[in-house]
């Protein structure tokens, strides 16, 4: 892990009381170039495996979360054949990182998150932002398009098509009127509430809510009798683990549990 964060050139990592704070920071609205991308990647992958990391809380350095992907990388791609299908593949891994994490992932949206980075914001499992806060999808402004499908996710229909039609930028009070985002705060409160909401996560037993973030991954595509079903052996497992018997005994006994992750 350590020489993972020391590799890092695009972002900033702090872990306390088993919260990973990382921090985008690309000068100066945090674009997402290749060099982003592969860090990204590398980073999830390694906090994935990080006993010592329970939850993740995502922002950005200075007035943007990001501005999405950097876009003079652009005319290289158009250059060299195969180049663009490298290219997607790298920003779709990267969102998947993201997205897969076992680890629940907050993000706390500071700014503007255009394209790329109104994606990436999407991938998180909450969404916490700012009351300057905005999000933008701008690929028709430059003759592209994408990310409908993170979009329909968490927009109603006809909200989402006039977001990806209009590029117009779609601000904080109405992000949290859509339910887009979970709680909408002052800029000098953010990340203090972002805090504290991933270590009141991480002071639950890790093995459940990986469980359940697992569930959440799963049953999306599922009936509502197979989801409930999935979820039930999940149940089952976690029942026979050290940290299930620990949670028990701390209710009973009006504790503080004491998870080992077994």
């Amino acid at each position: 892990m350590d020489s993972v964060l020391q590799s890092l050139q695009s972002f900033h990592v702090e872990v306390t009381d088993y919260v990973a704070t990382i921090t985008m920071d690309v000068p100066p609205v945090n674009a997402q170039n290749i060099q982003f991308r592969e860090e990204l990647i590398k980073l999830f992958y390694a906090l994935n495996d990080n006993d010592d990391v329970r939850c993740i809380v995502l922002t950005g350095k200075g007035k943007l979360f990001s501005a999405g992907a950097d876009l003079r990388e652009r005319p290289a791609l158009s250059e060299a054949p195969g180049s663009y299908l490298d290219h997607n593949r790298r920003v779709s891994a990267g969102f998947d990182a993201v997205k897969d994490c076992s680890k629940p992932v907050i993000a706390a949206v500071n700014g503007g998150a255009f394209g790329a980075g109104c994606v990436l914001a999407l991938c998180c499992d909450i969404i916490v932002a700012s009351e300057d806060s905005y999000f933008a999808m701008t690929e028709v402004d430059v003759g592209l398009a994408g990310g409908v499908s993170y979009i329909r996710r968490h927009f109603g229909e006809s909200d989402a098509r006039k977001m990806i039609f209009t590029a117009e930028r779609i601000y904080g009070q109405d992000l949290y009127r859509m339910n887009v985002v979970s709680d909408l705060l002052p800029s000098d409160q953010l990340m203090e509430a972002a805090t504290a909401l991933a270590r009141s996560i991480a002071r639950k037993s890790p093995l459940a809510v990986q469980a359940a973030k697992r569930s959440f991954g799963m049953t999306g595509e599922m009936s509502l009798r197979e989801g409930y079903r999935y979820e039930q052996t999940q149940t089952v497992a976690l029942s026979k683990t050290e940290d299930a018997k620990e949670a028990q005994a701390a209710f009973r006994e009006k504790r503080a549990p004491k998870f080992n992750g077994k």
